[in-house]
């Protein structure tokens, strides 16, 4: 998490569950002192508002309120905040939430975690998911049982099967993750289309880990010294762009530093990545907008990195390099006063960060005065929470985003009276939340697979199944014989996966491997349901016994339903995998400390981009019918009719008027897309874009446009528009600059490959992007 332990956390936001007292107090704005300040003045800008507030503190009470437990300023009528709200797929435990014993707010929505709803690819969902967490994340502020900032999402590719979080992202590529991330964080902090609240906030929204974090503990090595070393090529081409949709185009509220260094420098003391990209060159400072640190990334500084030497030294570098809010955990503090008194901060540099932080909570209303009733986000109530509307989308996306990896014929399963099905594993029906993943909070319902099953009617054997010890199987094999088919729900969980917990291998547990070969060879169908993100299922899908394979991911409050939803046939799969499925030996041929992505004599290459040897690729995913994808009717726009076609960039340019070239809208490919089945199934689209123009090596493809299609049955042909940018066939050099090369292209329908089709694109080479250079040897700069 955006912490230092996920348990820490949940543990704190127990403690805080007991007391009656809310976690937030909106400031009295109605009467002295406060409403003799600008702060409360409604017609006055977001940013004068922040300024008066911060004009009227002392220093004292300045320094006091730049940590995560702002204790605020009794003076001045300003009430303690506390900035540590969690919202990954839900409003989460966190020492800013607190949930009711009972009644109103004692739960929230639970969503499956980011890597699941991000297989169903349907960005339309995400949306609403986004919407309806930030609803019920402002109503809880409003009964003062949370703040009104939250940090999520986590948006650093999950680029190597080990990492601890990876179930926490939307996956590998960068084009994913930067369509979910749009979209989640327009529905998070919705402003709706009315003009006079367009300057306003549902809530705060804060994207996580900045930048190339990707590491908790693996071989002695851990976060909190880490040194990623990237090149200015992997930095711009993969491990940025989700942070440049969230700053540049989508303008989020907040961002977090992370543990680790980038080349050298601690990434929360990184001048050139807070001031030089973030808030120079992608402009993200429409809103004052702030930056909070990973909690105890600043302590870390001197005490992990040995960057500097003193407590004092690491805050005045944070603050004066850009970071704005410090989270402190585990009882460690921030010397934010020694800093100040050394000389180390100046009191501009503390203004600065007081003004941004509190201009984020004046875009929430936070400070606020109203003639009548209260209004807009400030009247969002219970109602807003665990509404119909978002169960029914928290089961369609425990559905959606599971994704058939093998399969015989035996799914969907077709049972009958007289049939006994045997529903075994160590997630069927479980005392923990293992469904929930991590950075959950208390959902009003938990409902398990054995649950959907005997909700179903069917007739179950049911016994539980190992994680990873070994032991007695016996009640496993004996409800197993006496059962006509198999259901084993097995994987892993986040005892193996987690925050501070990398893993070494990527294999199933020997302990479930020895069971599934004795399940199997009982000659009965079997079907496998995993649960966790990425493992090698090379001896599942090698074994004829195994029937049917399902990957779940961590399917949230109602992931036995959505599961037995597939299962049953009630809805067909079309999830595709957002991560590459690696072989076990992976692990021996590329440390997790190389964050390089081009393959090398000691690197084989990372992510479907670079790694051409996988166990299941980058949007797989089978179906119960037969899909046929092929390009539509000729497409028109900046072509000339030549054969291969021939697209003019320099005229599409010219007729542009975005500011950032590489948004401007390349002309779209209809795609013809046949259900030749019998079943009527949704179907993921994937177009890739494969070239060998621009810098050496080239990626094996690129994903450039995705789309999910609805409801497609028996006989059907459906016709699509496949949206494309500039940027989508624009490649990165080795100095970070984003370049549209002149020469031959071609795109790729589905995985595997159903279609190619090949063009040119000319007009002369377009520089997008000219990246900033870091200045080597000026203190925070330093690389």
């Amino acid at each position: 998490m955006a912490t230092l332990c996920y348990l820490l956390a949940a543990s704190a936001a127990l403690l805080l569950a007991k007391s009656a007292q809310g976690v937030l107090t909106y400031p009295n704005c109605s009467d002295p002192p406060l409403q003799e300040n600008k702060i409360c003045n409604m017609r006055a800008t977001p940013a004068d508002r922040a300024a008066a507030l911060v004009a009227a503190m002392t220093i004292d009470e300045k320094l006091v309120n730049l940590v995560d437990h702002s204790v605020g300023a009794e003076r001045l009528g300003l009430p303690r905040y506390d900035w540590w709200n969690e919202a990954l797929h839900g409003v989460a435990f966190s020492p800013g939430v607190q949930f009711a014993d009972s009644g109103n707010f004692s739960s929230a929505t639970s969503f499956p975690s980011p890597i699941t709803v991000s297989a169903a690819f349907d960005d339309s969902l995400v949306e609403q998911m986004g919407l309806a967490i930030g609803s019920e994340a402002r109503a809880f502020a409003n009964a003062g049982r949370a703040g009104l900032d939250y940090w999520t999402p986590n948006i650093n590719p999950f680029k190597d099967p080990r990492w601890g979080r990876g179930l926490e992202t939307p996956g590998e590529d960068p084009v994913r993750i930067s369509g979910y991330v749009k979209h989640l964080l327009k529905g998070m902090e919705w402003a709706g289309e009315d003009p006079e609240i367009m300057n306003s906030r549902q809530i705060i929204a804060t994207c996580k880990h900045y930048a190339a974090y990707d590491l908790e503990r693996w071989n002695g090595i851990v976060r909190y010294s880490f040194d990623a070393i990237v090149s200015m090529q992997d930095l711009v081409e993969y491990y940025l762009p989700p942070f440049k949709q969230c700053a540049r185009d989508s303008n989020v509220g907040s961002m977090m530093c992370s543990y680790n260094r980038v080349n050298g420098t601690p990434a929360c003391a990184n001048k050139y990545l807070m001031q030089t990209i973030l808030r120079e060159h992608w402009n993200w400072t429409a809103h004052n907008n702030y930056i909070v640190s990973d909690c105890n990334a600043v302590h870390n500084i001197y005490a992990d990195h040995k960057w500097l030497q003193t407590a004092a030294q690491a805050a005045g570098a944070a603050l004066t390099a850009g970071t704005d809010n410090v989270c402190e955990a585990g009882g460690w503090s921030t010397d934010v006063v020694g800093a100040f008194e050394q000389g180390l901060v100046s009191e501009e540099a503390i203004d600065r960060a007081l003004r941004r932080q509190y201009e984020g909570l004046v875009r929430t209303d936070y400070w606020a005065t109203f003639r009548d009733d209260v209004v807009g986000f400030r009247s969002y109530g219970p109602e807003y929470v665990n509404t119909e509307a978002a169960h029914l989308l928290a089961r369609q996306l425990a559905t959606d985003g599971i994704i058939l990896l093998k399969n015989d014929a035996t799914l969907p399963l077709r049972t009958s009276e007289n049939q006994t099905v045997a529903v075994i594993g160590m997630w069927a029906s479980e005392s923990r939340s293992r469904m929930l993943g991590n950075y959950y909070g208390m959902p009003p319902v938990y409902l398990t697979p054995l649950h959907a099953a005997q909700e179903l009617g069917l007739n179950v054997k049911y016994a539980d199944g190992p994680t990873t010890e070994n032991g007695d199987y016996s009640a496993a094999l004996e409800a197993a014989k006496s059962s006509d088919i198999i259901i084993y729900f097995g994987g892993i969980d986040t005892s193996i996966e987690t925050e501070d917990r990398d893993r070494t291998t990527i294999t199933w547990p020997d302990s479930q491997l020895t069971l599934l070969r004795s399940l199997s060879a009982l000659g009965k169908p079997v079907v496998v349901v995993q649960l966790g993100t990425s493992i090698d299922n090379t001896p599942l899908l090698t074994n004829r016994n195994i029937s049917s394979i399902l990957w779940a991911g961590y399917p949230g409050m109602y992931g036995g339903y959505g599961v037995f939803d597939i299962i049953t046939g009630a809805k067909a799969p079309a999830g595709r995998l957002p991560i590459t499925q690696y072989p076990a030996n992976y692990v021996d041929q590329v440390p997790m400390t190389d964050m390089s992505l081009r393959p090398n004599p000691k690197n084989p290459g990372r992510t479907y981009k670079w790694f051409d040897k996988p166990v299941q690729e980058f949007g797989f995913g089978l179906h119960y019918t037969n899909f046929t994808i092929e390009f539509g009717a000729p497409y028109s726009g900046n072509t000339v009719k030549r054969n291969p076609p021939v697209f003019q960039s320099n005229l599409i340019l010219k007729d542009c008027k975005l500011p950032h070239k590489d948004l401007c809208s390349f002309p779209s490919f209809p795609i013809i897309v046949t259900n030749n089945g019998n079943v009527t199934s949704d179907f993921v689209a994937l177009v890739f874009v494969t070239t060998k123009q621009g810098p050496a090596p080239h990626p094996i493809k690129e994903l450039a446009s995705y789309k999910r299609l609805r409801d497609i049955k028996p006989g059907e042909m459906r016709s699509e528009d496949l949206e494309f940018t500039l940027g989508s066939f624009a490649r990165v050099n080795e100095r970070g600059d984003t370049v549209l090369y002149d020469g031959a292209y071609c795109l790729v329908l589905d995985v595997p490959e159903q279609k190619r089709l090949c063009f040119e694109i000319l007009g002369g080479d377009a520089v997008f992007d000219v990246w900033p250079q870091p200045v080597v040897g000026n203190g925070t700069d330093k690389r």
